[in-house]
């Protein structure tokens, strides 16, 4: 994944978890129904055939942990399922340079694939009551078999997140207003219109006088319908992530304090009598994702620090200081602060040190699919949105020399420019 979404490859669109097993099958029948309508229809016996022995391949390279060689080296069942969901959004997606629509056929193998990885949580279930009536008339409660309830409520989610995103893209295949063009195609542009973080990306064109306003309204309901699917996506990967249990090898990793996670400079910072999160953070250099980054990692570290020392409190421990549980606590709530503000600020940064270790040690395989599906939605998410901007930011460059090279002064309308 390239910079400006290599880490993660709300309004109500997550449905209620109280629409269950009709709502998640629903889903996932019209998905299956699609893929067979585009790639199934009038297909040879031998296509279908050909897509079952590569649904075998697949599973078989799954079970046995990526090695194929048999020799025992491979992963956890859930890292491998894990790393499967991301190999293939990366192999379908890539890095969004533009925005248009999905090659049919990249679409129909991407609904078909994560159909079959899907598949697997069909079988994770959990048992709960249910109301019986026997053959004499007789009322009983017995114990029946559901899917659990986390993915009851997260998979139907996240497949709608998913149609969201592939819909937007598609939405793109239309007649519009702007295009693109390469570099080598555009050495007479003025520099100062690119964007120095995405130079790597196709330029950006618009008409001369700029977007119409319909267009611009398009594209700005367009860029909030993906940034809800954004924050929608961050929620349940932040959940799920939350659920994973911290490896003891990660653990055994942390300094003994505080102070040593963050530094004297941040821990001052943070520990002071009056304390304002938006201030501190904009006194902080963010001007690298690996600064971000960094920032990110020793956050979570002292957050960490702060909670065990609280919870073994009682009776000596290695973790143990001079500093009051009630103080530890205030700075905690301030840690956990910053690093949601933070998370807000820059949703496309790459994962923490602490969710590559949960990640990599996690052996649940249903939290493994909900956390890499998330994932790699909100990078989508994310990448298209990026993308929207840039047309955006083409566009108000260029009323901006537009209005420069005129009298705008008396009527700006004409321009859209308010």
């Amino acid at each position: 994944m390239s910079s400006d979404n290599s880490g993660k490859y709300h309004q109500n669109l997550i449905p209620d978890a109280n629409d269950d097993d009709d709502d998640g099958m629903d889903i996932r029948n019209e998905e299956q129904s699609m893929v067979h309508q585009n790639v199934g229809a009038g297909t040879p016996h031998h296509d279908l055939q050909s897509d079952m022995e590569m649904m075998k391949e697949r599973f078989a390279k799954l079970l046995l942990g990526e090695d194929m060689s048999g020799g025992g080296k491979g992963v956890y069942s859930a890292l491998a399922l894990s790393n499967a969901v991301t190999n293939l959004a990366a192999s379908i997606f890539g890095e969004k340079g533009k925005l248009e629509p999905l090659a049919p056929e990249r679409k129909a193998r991407w609904r078909k694939e994560m159909d079959w990885l899907l598949s697997v949580t069909d079988h994770i279930v959990e048992f709960v009551p249910s109301q019986q009536i026997s053959k004499d008339g007789t009322n009983m409660e017995v114990m029946v078999t559901r899917q659990r309830s986390d993915l009851l409520a997260n998979i139907p989610g996240l497949l709608k997140l998913d149609a969201i995103l592939i819909e937007t893209l598609d939405n793109f295949g239309q007649e519009q207003e702007f295009w693109y063009v390469s570099k080598n195609e555009n050495q007479d542009m003025d520099n100062s219109s690119q964007r120095d973080d995405k130079w790597w990306h196709p330029i950006v064109k618009v008409p001369e006088n700029g977007l119409s306003e319909t267009s611009r309204k398009r594209l700005q309901y367009q860029k909030e319908s993906v940034n809800q699917v954004l924050k929608a996506a961050m929620n349940i990967n932040a959940q799920v992530l939350s659920e994973i249990q911290i490896p003891e090898s990660y653990i055994d990793s942390l300094p003994k304090n505080g102070r040593e996670s963050l530094g004297d400079s941040i821990y001052k910072s943070i520990t002071v009598d009056s304390f304002d999160p938006l201030q501190f953070l904009s006194a902080m250099d963010f001007s690298t994702e690996h600064k971000v980054l960094d920032f990110k990692n020793r956050i979570e570290a002292s957050i960490l620090i702060w909670k065990r020392k609280m919870n073994q409190k009682d009776g000596w421990n290695p973790w143990g200081s001079g500093i009051s549980s009630g103080k530890r606590e205030l700075f905690e709530v301030r840690a956990e602060t910053i690093l949601l503000l933070l998370k807000q600020q820059f949703p496309g940064v790459a994962q923490s040190s602490l969710d590559i270790s949960k990640i990599q040690e996690n052996r649940d395989v249903g939290l493994a699919i909900q956390e890499s599906y998330s994932r790699v939605l909100e990078s989508l998410a994310f990448s298209v949105m990026s993308r929207i901007e840039d047309v955006l930011h083409a566009d108000s460059l260029t009323r901006t020399l537009r209005c420069s090279e005129i009298d705008c002064s008396g009527d700006t309308d004409t321009l859209g420019i308010k």
